[in-house]
């Protein structure tokens, strides 16, 4: 099955880069690039359909289209249409080899199912115009994507020796708890940056100057709504904004302080201590992307790399979980 898991590590790594050409895409505001779906104007690419790009220019010169944004749009869908075929060729070959295979084909139909969901979640993003609940499931599901291969891949590599591990019942439910948080965080960070709210504070750690600003929770946190818009249609007020960005922020902290207590619960276990210093440092990458991000105006490289580490921090909780169970 040497063949099965060379795809399941392309697919692992391709994934990694499709979950940040996404947030690339959108950072870089092309989410609307090519305003149909899965073509750009009906075309295979923004080459063949330069004459209707330059139609909607002449009308908006302005607005979401451009041939650079039409071209960031398609390569994340190409990319991302690039690991669904990936996807099913792993979901076959699991099939045809099941009892060689070290966890059977389930894993690799629930991959299968999730990235035809995700087909649907990109095709959503472009037909709702951005509604943020539809971009925020959207990461998420990249996300989820990227976290079932890395289980898949560590299952099938089956190179770990349970030996040079100590009995970690333990740390079980310290390390589900942990995974549960980040995707808390990463879901609020996705909220942030669907609704436009990350420069809503411009200072830090205090925000408008203040610990705790104006902030109107309720309409911050409605799901059904449309991008900038309240339910009722009206402008979401900066007081909204500044909620989701509070919130976020203020997560951060108990993220750090968990996953810091988590740490030095695996330094103290043998066999883990290296897992543990992965994780403090991921941690620390993060907290200071983030800080990074608010004092320096948001600029795209820094948004970006903030994006993939998130990404890498989840594997890493991944990464733990599947230890501490396999053990």
């Amino acid at each position: 099955m040497a063949t099965y898991r060379n795809f399941i590590l392309a697919a692992l790594i391709l994934a990694f880069g499709v979950v940040n050409l996404g947030a690339y895409v959108r950072l870089s505001d092309a989410g609307l690039g090519c305003p149909d779906w899965p073509g750009c104007y009906g075309k295979l690419t923004p080459h063949h359909a330069v004459d209707a790009i330059n139609a909607e220019l002449a009308v908006r010169p302005d607005g979401p289209v451009s041939h650079a944004k039409a071209w960031k749009e398609m390569a994340h869908r190409y990319f991302a249409g690039t690991l669904g075929l990936l996807v099913l060729a792993i979901a076959v070959l699991a099939w045809r080899g099941r009892r060689e295979t070290n966890g059977g084909p389930a894993l690799p139909a629930a991959l299968l199912a999730l990235i035809v969901f995700q087909a649907l979640l990109g095709m959503w993003t472009v037909t709702l115009l951005l509604k943020p609940l539809i971009v925020s499931a959207h990461l998420l599901g990249g996300m989820a994507t990227l976290s079932l291969l890395v289980w898949l891949w560590l299952r099938e590599r089956g190179r770990f020796s349970h030996a040079y591990f100590a009995r970690v019942d333990h740390l079980r439910r310290s390390a589900a708890f942990g995974l549960a948080l980040v995707v808390m965080q990463i879901a609020l960070g996705g909220w942030v940056s669907t609704n436009y709210a990350a420069l809503a504070c411009t200072d830090y750690p205090l925000c408008q100057g203040m610990w705790m600003p104006p902030m109107d929770f309720e309409h911050a946190f409605t799901l059904h709504r449309e991008l900038g818009e309240t339910a009722s249609g009206e402008l979401l007020p900066l007081t909204a904004l500044t909620a989701i960005h509070w919130t976020h922020r203020t997560m951060a902290l108990i993220v750090v302080a968990y996953l810091g207590w988590l740490v030095l619960r695996l330094l103290r276990t043998p066999g883990y201590a290296g897992m543990g210093v992965a994780v403090a440092g991921l941690l620390a990458l993060q907290v200071a992307l983030g800080i990074a991000n608010v004092l320096l105006g948001l600029p795209l490289a820094i948004a970006v790399s903030h994006n993939a580490g998130a990404a890498l921090l989840l594997a890493s909780l991944v990464a733990l979980n599947y230890r501490v169970r396999r053990r």
